[in-house]
């Protein structure tokens, strides 16, 4: 029989800004979760770079157990006209496979709602992939409206 207390990682869970150095870790952990496309490691390491640069208004937070980046999250603010004032929108939420439901997730996301508030954004939206929205209705998300996308290439 499985306990919470077998889900748990040994390690605590430190959560932090991503650095340029976390690239290859935020790299395999996107590869486990790419289903329907193959990453592009020059194209990843290229967005890395920017959205981890100086002057950028996006956010990636990373989780590290034990030394290991387990997972991050990944989160664009900008004004937006019907909000009065700053909005975010977390676009990516990865954990490793060996650390999901062990608290990494709602961890990753806690921290993030803290940056939002220190940061006076007055909402933050979710991006949920197929399978994820119980996770973000269980942390008080409600379901608002349907996502639509439409890819170039």
């Amino acid at each position: 029989m499985s306990t919470t207390a077998d889900t748990l990682p040994a390690e605590p869970i430190t959560i932090r800004e991503a650095r340029r150095d976390d690239s290859d870790r935020a790299f395999e952990l996107l590869k486990q979760v790419a289903s329907t496309y193959a990453p592009d490691r020059e194209a990843f390491e290229n967005s890395f770079a920017e959205l981890t640069g100086e002057g950028t208004s996006s956010l990636v937070l990373v989780a590290e157990s034990s030394g290991s980046v387990v997972g991050y999250a990944l989160t664009t603010i900008s004004s937006l006209l019907h909000t009065n004032g700053k909005s975010a929108q977390l676009q990516e939420l990865v954990v490793d496979n060996a650390y999901r439901g062990s608290g990494v997730g709602t961890a990753l996301l806690e921290a993030l709602e803290s940056v939002c508030r220190e940061r006076k954004v007055r909402q933050l939206t979710v991006v949920s992939s197929r399978g994820s929205a119980d996770f973000y209705e269980r942390l008080g998300y409600r379901s608002t409206a349907d996502f639509l996308k439409r890819t170039f290439d």
